[in-house]
């Protein structure tokens, strides 16, 4: 058998972004890649359940015969573990070769009639088939080298011979041609797939080919356009490949750097940037030849992956905000993450490879075993996980040192920020060290999330978080983002207006969420038994004022639901739900009712549904056929209450129930009985629940205070309760003193519809009304934190805050000062900003205290009836400010021209920054929407100062210079002629 050595000597030396090769002994330790070993051996045992002896070859249904690729890196690499793979060397490489032999025979490029040719999928498996084969290379008969070669060419060719066209093969699947869409549905992925299909026949073609030059023009083609923005390659003169940034045509992202699928959100969309990439990259480095650029220097790929982080869990795949089909498939997320990390060398993205490889092998274990892919998806994402965890392991033994991974502190310190993504998108989000928040408010897909911990196996946000499920859209929608350089700290709010009421959201930069809305509201919660997996014990404890509990578990997790109770008369059986896993409401395999035989009374037997599916009957469910299944209708989904009930026929003496469910199953649900099919009494309420009290620690991960609740937080192995309340708080992690926190006085004031939480120090205000609060005259408790505006000390130690707060929307203050020492009664605190406070002390008192914002302190002595003034010194932005500039995106985005420095230094707030222009400098700043500009001010740091042209745009592609007063979103300014040694650009500010 080949060994790595060998396998080295084959691919010869790997060009682009990658060390050369080493011989096995002086590669470096590289626990990850030993995990894809062991995985790519254990997931073995999935493929030879694959091997189909009548054809001799591994199946072809759902491309499983591309299981060939992690076979042949086996095959090739030294460690080879029969025991573990459940299958002897010599079997795999004979079904291997078989298998290789066969279908490049078949294939339709090589003059067979199975499979291939068509872009959507055929090409991609091709991509995996091909380079199997060349690791194969020198077992393979002369006809079959010939054939995978006619592949590689072929494919190559047919899709240059399309130009910018559609595929004929491939149905409905379309690039747009070199426009792109990003509305509802991106084509970055599509022309990704352009691109990929090029990249194998490019790879292997000889030095000289003809037709691989013109194959290289169209694969950089497709490859840049891929993650094109109209707004940032206008502004961008970049070479890539050659090439001008500018020259791009495609629009395949929205402007703030997030591209949707299924007409929302998608993440695992957004990754297909580096899973594209990372197969072409696999065929020009075992072919030793050098990566294209446009492989490590992808446009806006800097600012894509920059949103992924936002998105982050941790356990290496982003939070699906809005899809909830594409949850927690880890097989499909393992090759973006490699070739960002060992290909690009991004030691962040090599935290989040290094967290995912961790969970790989508990998840493969985990029923159905042996499977990269669960939970959702698609068949042919299986044999497409195993190839590219097999290219993931290329990737780290073509190194001579993986790059090491930051630490996971490192990782969410630097992900923390905050984005409103934009109305059309629907997403406002917050990343913290402590845990991920956000606020979806995108129609049919509206809810909160809340992940303490970034522990995507906790909180289930494919449900949504306190709010309760939404039969009908919002009818009225505000959410705001805040940040640190330009209101003085990360956070959002959100409030809207629904069917059931107001309700109000907003993240904190600490990870808290502060909730107030319509109720009773819920959390649902993984409860899976996945060892190795932090908290998939297969149970969840909780803790309150009466103490800690842990349900049993096994009911409301999905699967198959076994209720048993005391035998009791029915003529009639009934399933009610109570709450749904997430956006599918609910849908039964089977539900089937044992009397005290044992016998299924159910079967067969007249059924009825509250509403179902056309597709899906109601009789499904009692049909006694395991593929068939009952789903709600389509416009019942968001109901909670939706039931199935069955005529028995007779009354019998019930004993149980089977509840078998389709992955929409039920968080919580009643059993109940009848004798005439009209009054119903419960037999079980599914799961059994615990009475916490006003606050609950969940798990000892997150904790949830209720203020003002009508009745107590309850909980079940999967379902946290919150009965309605004035106001509730989620804390991340164990920290928070949850008993201390649910007794603490409030703020208070203001009309009813305000609620007011100072959790964390930060003042929330959400206005759940339709009326705006001007100057609302505040109590808080706590007289030590100042924030914004005019306080004034009260005779109990607190202070009297004036606020106001826009109709239906909220607000977000951090503490600008704190105080030390207890100023008397009537002393005036005038904040102005993150730098200034001036306080007036009340006749015939003086005041003694210390300020402190940051580093800075200062003792505070003002005699009675006197003023005096304090100034931070400015060491950082300023904060709140009226430059529409600061904290905006600035373009060019990644890659930066030669010579340019980062344009967004101009617009960060901070003196000590700034941008370098380059030679023929120019820089856009998007204000966010069209806005009035009265001016536009630059401040350059010393050195001689350029000239510099300052110029307009309502759409960032026309551009006016700018002279006076005008409306534009887009501010540019252009420093032609700039050389080293001039002044660059510290600020950039723009007023209306």
């Amino acid at each position: 058998m080949p060994t790595r050595r060998a396998l080295l000597a084959l691919i010869g030396a790997a060009g682009g972004a990658l060390a050369l090769p080493l011989p096995a002994p002086a590669v470096a330790a590289d626990p990850v890649a030993d995990e894809y070993h062991r995985l790519l051996l254990a997931h073995t045992r999935w493929v030879q359940q694959q091997w189909d002896a009548a054809t001799g070859a591994y199946r072809a249904d759902d491309f499983r015969f591309a299981a060939v690729l992690g076979n042949a890196v086996l095959l090739t690499t030294d460690g080879y573990d029969a025991a573990l793979a459940g299958v002897d060397a010599a079997t795999l490489r004979q079904h291997t070769l078989a298998t290789i032999t066969r279908f490049a025979a078949t294939n339709r490029l090589a003059g067979g009639t199975e499979w291939g040719q068509r872009l959507f999928w055929d090409s991609t498996f091709e991509l995996y088939f091909v380079l199997a084969a060349r690791l194969m290379w020198a077992d393979l008969d002369a006809a079959t080298r010939a054939d995978v070669d006619r592949i590689a060419r072929g494919q190559a060719a047919y899709a240059y011979g399309l130009g910018t066209g559609n595929d004929p093969l491939s149905g409905a699947w379309t690039p747009n041609g070199g426009t792109g869409g990003y509305r509802g549905d991106t084509k970055l992925e599509e022309m990704g797939v352009y691109a990929q299909a090029i990249a194998p026949g490019l790879a292997w073609a000889p030095a000289g080919d003809a037709e691989a030059a013109r194959w290289r023009e169209r694969f950089v083609f497709w490859a840049a356009n891929a993650s094109g923005l109209p707004a940032a390659d206008r502004a961008n003169p970049a070479l890539v490949d050659g090439r001008a940034v500018s020259a791009n045509t495609a629009h395949n992202l929205h402007d703030s750097f997030v591209v949707e699928n299924h007409e929302s959100v998608n993440p695992h969309y957004q990754a297909e940037l580096w899973r594209t990439a990372g197969r072409a990259a696999a065929h020009f480095l075992a072919a030793g030849k050098p990566l294209p650029q446009v492989l490590t220097r992808q446009p806006n790929g800097r600012e894509l992956w920059a949103t992924l982080r936002l998105l982050a869990s941790d356990a290496g795949e982003p939070v699906m905000p809005m899809v909830a089909d594409r949850y927690h498939l880890y097989g499909r997320d393992v090759l973006p993450l490699a070739f960002l990390a060992q290909v690009q060398g991004d030691r962040h993205a090599a935290r989040a490879e290094a967290d995912l490889a961790a969970r790989l092998m508990p998840y493969l274990r985990y029923a159905p075993d042996y499977r990269l892919t669960k939970f959702s998806g698609e068949e042919k994402y299986e044999p497409e996980a195993r190839a590219e965890l097999a290219i993931a392991f290329l990737f780290h033994r073509w190194r001579t040192t993986p790059v090491q991974p930051v630490t996971s502190s490192e990782f969410f310190a630097a992900a923390a920020g905050v984005r409103t993504f934009g109305p059309a998108v629907g997403l406002t989000a917050q990343q913290t060290e402590a845990g991920f928040a956000a606020a979806v408010t995108k129609p049919g897909h509206v809810g909160f999330l809340w992940q303490p911990g970034h522990d995507n196996w906790l909180i289930d946000t494919r449900a949504p978080a306190f709010l309760p499920a939404l039969t009908t859209p919002p009818t009225r929608t505000w959410t705001a983002a805040y940040i640190a350089a330009r209101d003085g700290a990360d956070a959002t709010a959100t409030v809207l207006e629904t069917a059931a009421g107001w309700a109000g959201y907003a993240t904190l930069p600490t990870g808290t969420v502060v909730y107030s809305g319509p109720g009773p509201s819920s959390l649902t919660l993984f409860n899976l038994s996945m060892p190795g997996v932090p908290g998939l014990d297969g149970n969840r404890s909780f803790t309150g004022s009466a103490g800690t509990v842990t349900p049993a578990p096994g009911l409301g997790d999905g699967g198959t639901d076994k209720v048993t109770f005391a035998a009791r008369a029915a003529r009639h059986v009934r399933f009610l739900g109570r709450s749904a896993s997430g956006q599918y409401g609910y849908s039964l395999f089977g539900l089937q009712a044992f009397d005290t035989g044992g016998t299924d009374r159910a079967l067969g037997r007249t059924v009825t549904a509250s509403s179902a599916d056309p597709t899906y009957p109601a009789a499904n469910a009692v049909d006694g056929n395991a593929t068939t299944r009952w789903a709600v209708a389509r416009e019942e989904r968001g109901r909670a209450d939706s039931w199935l009930a069955v005529d028995l026929g007779a009354t019998v003496q019930l004993t149980g129930v089977t509840l078998t469910w389709e992955a929409a199953h039920a968080t919580s649900y009643l059993v109940q009985t009848s004798l005439d099919g009209t009054t119903w009494s419960t037999a079980v309420a599914a799961p059994s629940t615990s009475n916490l009290g006003a606050w609950a620690v969940i798990d000892g991960r997150a904790g949830l205070v209720a203020h003002g609740a009508t009745g107590s937080i309850t909980a079940s192995s999967t379902l946290v309760t919150l009965p309605p309340a004035t106001l509730i708080e989620g804390y991340c992690g164990a920290g928070t003193d949850l008993a201390a926190a649910a007794s603490r006085r409030l703020p208070t004031g203001g009309p009813p519809t305000l609620r007011l939480s100072d959790a964390d120090g930060f003042l929330t205000l959400l206005n759940l009304s339709s009326a705006p609060i001007t100057g609302a005259l505040l109590t808080l408790p706590r007289g030590d934190r100042l924030y914004r505006g005019v306080s004034v000390a009260r005779p109990d130690g607190g202070l009297d805050l004036t606020a106001s707060v826009p109709a239906g929307g909220g607000a977000v203050r951090a503490v600008r000062f704190t105080l030390t020492g207890r100023a008397p009664a009537g002393t005036r605190f005038s904040v102005a900003d993150s730098h200034h406070v001036a306080i007036t002390a009340p006749a015939g008192a003086a005041v003694d205290v210390t300020l402190t914002a940051g580093a800075w302190s200062a003792r505070a002595q003002v005699p009675g009836g006197q003023n005096r003034s304090f100034a931070v010194p400015v060491t950082g932005p300023v904060t709140p400010t009226t430059d529409l500039a600061r904290g905006q995106t600035t373009f060019p985005t990644s890659p930066l021209p030669a010579g340019m420095g980062e344009p967004s230094h101009a617009v960060d707030g901070d003196p000590g920054t700034a941008w370098r222009p380059g030679p023929n400098g120019r820089m856009v700043v998007d204000l966010g929407a069209s806005r009035a500009v009265a001016t536009v001010s630059l401040t350059w740091t010393s050195g001689p100062r350029p000239t510099a042209r300052l110029e307009t745009s309502p759409d960032g592609v026309t551009y006016a210079p700018f002279t006076g007063a005008t409306s534009a979103r887009y501010v540019a300014v252009a420093v032609p002629g700039w050389t080293t040694g001039n002044a660059e650009l510290a600020e950039l500010a723009v007023t209306a």
